[in-house]
């Protein structure tokens, strides 16, 4: 393959890439951060935990910028070099994640395309190749924009995509890539996969030793007496079949103050759920439910529509919380994590229809009780 061949492929492929996932990164800061925040955990430096945010932001500004520069040739004395140190540091990084799992994924392209650590490591290789070739042959290449428009372009570029960063952290991202971005039938994408099947377990227990076997519920010695004799059924589980398949929203669940599992019944209800997702309460922005939540609750209410809360907060401060600030609808349960996942504010506000995501608000842009009484309760 000629060198110019080889250089111009080299070149768009990292561009591509780097660009792409620069730019699904600032659409979802707080995302990338609390993958940031998930390696920090695995590697037991938790105190690192306040540069998460802002590694975030510089991350993706940084792929996106070098990419652009990729792209257009522009400014290739200092962006070739760079994208290669990053790629120096970014390969061997993902080699040994791949070699250890110490995460499931690592979010190089946050939500919008999930692959795994070894998939990672394997991309990250040929982007380091790619980026030798350029790096290698950078005195090569022309840029697209010459002069002055050089480095006015890359300014543009890095103020763009933190601005895309700076609207997703005060509202919400530009791009819902979760799978509760509205539209989606939450129901559905709860359940499990088709190709994965769940398998019913039988608990038996020796009544001499107290040993306790698992079975298949199709698959046990019942038709054995001395076994008969000896083992007592005790209890029932289920379990995958193929655990390697997940289900879009895997470990969400609602459950009350008694440890009642209440998804099914709220998600499949029919008509109107309005949920208030405050994962922290500690640090939730608690004047919003006195000031913009609680006109909106009691429009809902007198609409016949169902209203709760959910949160990870103990139910010591669930009560302390709900009497300061008189809430006088429920307060369920869930994962903080799926919390974090559901909606990027805390608090945030969700409405469901017959299990379908209606609209999702921060609490910066929570609706007014006009809008909700027009646009959404008053809707057949």
């Amino acid at each position: 393959m000629p060198i110019t061949i080889l250089l111009r492929t080299a070149r768009i492929f990292f561009a591509a890439v780097f660009i792409f996932s620069g730019f699904v990164k600032a659409v979802d800061p707080l995302g990338s951060a609390y993958k940031f925040q998930d390696f920090f955990m695995a590697f037991g430096v938790e105190w690192l935990f306040p540069a998460a945010l802002p590694l975030a932001v510089l991350l993706s500004t940084l792929e996106f910028v070098v990419g652009f520069a990729f792209l257009f040739g522009l400014k290739m004395q200092v962006f070739a070099p760079a994208g290669f140190a990053l790629m120096a540091v970014f390969t061997p990084a993902t080699i040994f994640i791949a070699l250890t799992d110490p995460v499931p994924h690592c979010g190089c392209f946050g939500d919008a395309i999930v692959i795994s650590n070894q998939a990672t490591a394997f991309k990250n290789v040929l982007l380091f190749a790619a980026a030798g070739v350029v790096f290698f042959n950078r005195r090569n290449i022309r840029p697209l924009l010459s002069g002055k428009y050089e480095g006015l372009s890359i300014l543009a570029a890095a103020f763009m995509i933190a601005g895309i960063s700076l609207y997703g952290l005060t509202y919400l991202p530009i791009i819902d890539f979760r799978p509760w971005k509205a539209g989606n039938n939450i129901a559905e994408q709860i359940a499990l996969p088709e190709e994965a099947s769940r398998q019913i377990i039988l608990v038996f227990e020796n009544r001499k030793t107290g040993e306790t076997r698992d079975y298949p519920a199709d698959d046990y010695p019942w038709d054995d007496p001395e076994w008969v004799e000896l083992w007592e059924y005790t209890d029932r589980k289920e379990k995958k079949e193929k655990p390697e398949a997940e289900s879009p929203i895997a470990n969400f669940n609602i459950v009350d103050e008694s440890g009642n599992d209440l998804t099914d019944s709220l998600i499949n209800a029919p008509g109107y759920l309005y949920m208030v997702v405050a994962y922290d309460l500690n640090t939730t922005r608690s004047r919003t439910f006195d000031e913009k939540l609680a006109p909106l609750a009691e429009i809902a209410l007198q609409s016949g529509h169902e209203w709760i809360a959910l949160t990870a907060s103990p139910p010591e401060i669930v009560n302390d919380f709900k009497k300061k600030h008189d809430a006088a609808y429920p307060f369920f349960f869930s994962d903080e994590r799926e919390l974090k996942t559901i909606i990027r504010s805390n608090p945030g506000l969700v409405v469901l229809k017959d299990g379908v995501v209606v609209e999702k608000w921060p609490y910066r842009k929570f609706p007014s009780p006009d809008t909700i009484n027009r646009n959404i309760t008053n809707k057949k």
